[in-house]
């Protein structure tokens, strides 16, 4: 008998403080994409290509070595002193952006964590973005203690380039409905995305040796990779055009089509891309104009890959594959109250 009462009063009794405020804490997560959702993959988005910015600036102010060490600023100090002078404040506070863009991450991944199941799509892609961060800040630490190796430059730059990728399919799917997918565009037109988008990566790819071989080091003292800037800037323009020509192919192919408004804004920025790339070369590559040249250049992606993710759509529920049913098809669920689907 005292065994069921001691039993009795142990259920009985109340949960620890710290069980009650996490089963608190877990119910107040998003369980479907709401405006905390779409505020926290815009976040993502946005914090992503404002790195690429800063980190130009770092490269721009020739600051690559304000701190010339990594993790700390200095053998001594995981701070700038102020002897550094403004190179360490500048390369100190590019740092400290990347606590930023850790925060945004774990939260993002926070606001999705309750919708693994329903919107697995959403899980992962928070989950690899927030596991990519602290790698392409290893990667920049890589950079310092290579003393700004061009090409370990290079690969530190390109990692930015498909973390925005990323953030854009992210923000992409947050719009759009879960399940079955399929192609809402003809076979041609989707193909000839998927060829422009190669051409894209290109051109980046390109103009990362371009970048490379230009006066912009990062630092008195770093290396170029001895390629000819001249002769690298006249390469760099031959898939920029093919890109644009390519993209003005598509524009006709899709003029009727849901992809139209997309493919304007991908002509939008490579047009403003195009322009300053000119004027800058024009102009002896004056920082401002290089340091807004990189940042249209992940838009540049950003709007490619919003093209490539808008050749599908989520299939209704219960729809049919090829004439088969697709018991397995997830049940179509709604965005964010008030907004529109970007698929329709």
């Amino acid at each position: 008998m005292s065994q069921e009462t001691d039993r009795a009063q142990h259920d009985a009794a109340p949960a620890p403080w710290w069980r009650t405020a996490a089963e608190r804490f877990w119910q107040m997560l998003p369980d479907r994409v709401d405006r905390r959702v779409v505020a926290a993959a815009w976040a993502t988005f946005v914090v992503q290509v404002a790195i690429v910015g800063t980190g130009g600036l770092v490269r721009l102010t020739a600051s690559g070595l304000g701190c010339p060490t990594w993790p700390r600023c200095t053998p001594e100090s995981f701070v700038n002193t102020p002897e550094m002078g403004i190179h360490g404040v500048i390369e100190f506070g590019n740092r400290l952006l990347t606590f930023v863009l850790v925060a945004v991450a774990i939260i993002t991944f926070l606001f999705v964590v309750r919708m693994r199941r329903t919107r697995p799509d959403l899980f992962w892609l928070a989950l690899i973005i927030g596991l990519y961060v602290p790698i392409q800040a290893v990667i920049g630490g890589i950079t310092v203690l290579t003393n700004l190796n061009p090409y370990v430059v290079g690969l530190h730059y390109f990692a930015s380039v498909v973390l925005v990728a990323f953030a854009t399919i992210f923000v992409a799917r947050v719009y759009s409905s879960p399940g079955l997918r399929r192609q809402i565009v003809p076979r041609g037109v989707g193909l000839l995305a998927h060829v422009t988008s190669v051409a894209v990566v290109v051109t980046v790819l390109v103009g990362i040796l371009v970048t490379g071989a230009g006066p912009h080091a990062g630092d008195a003292g770093a290396a170029r990779n001895g390629l000819n800037p001249e002769l690298m800037q006249h390469l760099h323009s031959w898939p920029a055009y093919a890109t644009l020509a390519l993209t003005l192919i598509l524009l006709v192919m899709s003029w009727r089509g849901p992809l139209r408004r997309w493919v304007l804004m991908l002509l939008a920025v490579e047009g403003a891309q195009i322009a300053v790339g000119l004027w800058q070369a024009r102009t002896g590559l004056p920082i401002v104009l290089v340091n807004i040249h990189m940042v249209l250049a992940v838009l540049l992606v950003a709007a490619m890959t919003a093209v490539v993710m808008h050749l599908k759509a989520a299939m209704p529920s219960g729809a049919s594959v090829d004439g088969a049913a697709a018991p397995d098809a997830v049940p179509a669920g709604s965005p964010a109250p008030g907004l529109r689907t970007s698929t329709q």
